[in-house]
């Protein structure tokens, strides 16, 4: 019969890692919400969130007609709203922070052919996103904003809402981010080894098809917004393969000088 003594003590040196783990992710958890709130503490000071809205808003204001603006529908939605975009931005701003506390906390447990991985991922996948953010700011909102106004028939009085509004941009800016991380999806496809580079290679009439079809279920029903979202796409998916390509090169040299014998 085995003794509970010494089952216990097999426990005792499992429960205080797990333990430890909790207290490094709390602590990690607590600076980034520290960043965030240093971030939205300083936007608030400047230049405030109604200055953040107008930003916001700006490509639109520029193509709606003289004399009209954006309304609100509900009593706090001007309160809200800009609080909303605030929160937003200091969320961008402190991601910096945030993901290098998230990749503190795992990187003790990676091995370091990983860690020289993730590292650079994490980065490019970060810069990507926030170009996409940009390349819908300022192109893709101003002609679709423009394509609009000039489809729209000129009885009709443009009044958006901004709830709405700002509904439409956080969409927008996700889905322009996100369709900017295709090269890092690619490059750790081919590294993880799911799906070969030649494969892709071959993928690359079907994926066209597929970037038209999600650019238009993701963007407005309007013909410049989904070419603007599917051409990137295809041309990131390019760049994808290419980056794969070298760095399938670039590991296969490493390998070979790590297994060339000394002499």
């Amino acid at each position: 019969m085995a003794d509970p003594q010494s089952k216990e003590d097999e426990l005792a040196g499992t429960e205080q890692p797990f333990v430890q783990h909790l207290i490094e992710l709390r602590d990690r958890l607590v600076k980034s919400m520290v960043a965030m709130a240093i971030m939205t503490a300083l936007l608030a000071l400047y230049p405030g969130p109604g200055a953040l809205y107008d930003l916001l808003a700006a490509p639109l204001v520029a193509h709606l007609p003289k004399g009209a603006t954006l309304i609100a529908t509900s009593v706090i939605s001007p309160f809200m709203v800009p609080l909303k975009i605030m929160l937003m931005a200091a969320f961008l701003l402190a991601l910096p922070v945030i993901l290098h506390q998230a990749w503190a906390f795992v990187a003790p447990g990676l091995y370091a052919n990983e860690k020289k991985l993730v590292l650079p991922l994490v980065i490019s996948s970060t810069f990507l996103f926030f170009v996409g953010v940009a390349f819908c700011y300022f192109f893709v909102f101003g002609q679709v904003f423009s394509f609009i106004q000039g489809f729209a028939p000129k009885s009709i009085t443009a009044a958006p809402d901004i709830e709405a509004y700002l509904s439409f941009v956080l969409t927008m800016f996700l889905a322009f981010g996100l369709a900017f991380e295709v090269p890092v999806v690619v490059v750790v496809l081919v590294k993880m080894g799911v799906v070969s580079l030649e494969k892709l290679k071959d993928f690359r009439g079907y994926f066209i098809v597929l970037a038209f079809v999600v650019a238009a279920i993701v963007t407005p029903p309007d013909v410049v917004s989904q070419l603007a979202l599917a051409i990137p796409m295809c041309l990131l998916y390019e760049l994808g393969l290419w980056a794969a390509q070298l760095f399938m090169k670039k590991t296969k040299s490493e390998e070979d000088t790590e297994a060339a014998p000394s002499p």
